[in-house]
């Protein structure tokens, strides 16, 4: 009776199949069913490729491995050492997920799916199954996953935040392409590859609401400023007139040194309690729309007459120029 070698009940999500014994016999018969290949695997090279089929194994049809056996004495005595190893060639659905970073030091967060299939089956068993030791379906999704990781970290780190943002499908398209070609060297296709998430940190989506807005860059980094010296004047104060939905602090956002200019004032979100200045028609840290406060009495206030600061009227000493009030 003839060895018979052949992948029994591939399952629906199995890319790759190694039959269990390596003592191959001359005159076996390799069993290829449709979307399949069969690959000889030996010394940690690809050799051999066989097609959809019943082959009878010999020297003819086996010319690259019988070309390495003719160096070992007595190589037609059977059985010989190799492994064959089973592709499938139909398309296979993948999730991947990745944290890369921008030009401008943002972090993004991306997810989606990808679909790809084995073009070339021998530099595929090349590439990763045999160089790798990937010999399960497992393993290679999982290789496949971190391989296109790889790359689109690698892509997304050549573009700013809000390049990313705006121009989504600009970006995906250039990734997508970048990753087809590293895909293409290792024997495989990629049919298709989709983003279905993308987000950064709240810290960088308040400055995204705002650069999308118009403003640039400085003036984003100086409204971020603005929001970290009232929280820190509101904890310093022991929370005092965040009940009125109000914060006034000192002016930071100064045309010309030395000039007195109006202070910053900040409202509460009543979406997400942030300190939104006012005047926001949206909450650039939820994207709640700002509901304007209930009017407030005017707080009484000291006038520094060195800077014309404002201070509260407990104050002995003008916060901004030292002046005694």
């Amino acid at each position: 009776m003839p060895q018979v070698i052949e992948w029994r009940n591939p399952g629906p999500d199995d890319i790759v199949w190694t039959y269990p014994e390596d003592n191959i016999t001359w005159g076996a018969q390799l069993i290829v069913r449709e979307n399949e290949s069969a690959v000889f695997f030996r010394d940690g090279k690809a050799l051999d490729t066989f097609g959809p089929g019943r082959h009878t194994l010999t020297t003819l049809n086996l010319p690259i491995l019988t070309s390495i056996l003719s160096r070992i004495v007595g190589f037609r005595e059977t059985p010989f050492k190799a492994s064959v190893i089973f592709v499938s060639m139909r398309q296979f659905p993948g999730k991947w997920g990745a944290r890369a970073q921008t030009t401008d030091l943002a972090p993004l967060m991306v997810n989606g799916t990808y679909f790809v299939r084995v073009a070339n089956p021998q530099v595929f068993v090349n590439e990763v199954v045999g160089a790798r030791g990937l010999y399960t379906t497992s393993d290679v999704n999982n290789f496949l996953r971190s391989f296109l990781n790889e790359r689109l970290i690698d892509s997304l780190s050549h573009y700013d935040l809000i390049t990313v943002f705006t121009k989504l499908d600009e970006t995906s398209f250039e990734s997508k392409s970048i990753v087809a070609d590293s895909f293409k060297r290792i024997g495989l296709d990629l049919v298709d590859m989709r983003f279905e998430g993308i987000d950064t940190t709240p810290e960088y989506r308040e400055r995204l609401f705002w650069l999308r807005q118009g403003n640039v860059p400085s003036e984003v980094l100086r409204m971020q400023t603005v929001k970290e010296t009232a929280a820190e004047l509101a904890k310093s104060t022991g929370g005092a007139a965040i009940g009125t939905g109000m914060v006034i602090i000192p002016p930071l956002f100064t045309p010309t040194a030395g000039a007195p200019a109006a202070p910053i004032v900040l409202v509460t979100c009543s979406s997400c309690k942030a300190q939104v200045p006012a005047g926001s028609k949206f909450c650039p840290n939820c994207g709640a729309p700002m509901v304007a406060p209930a009017a407030a009495a005017p707080m009484p206030v000291k006038i520094c007459s060195k800077c014309g600061q404002q201070a509260s009227t407990v104050a002995t000493f003008c916060p901004n120029c030292g002046q005694r009030l």
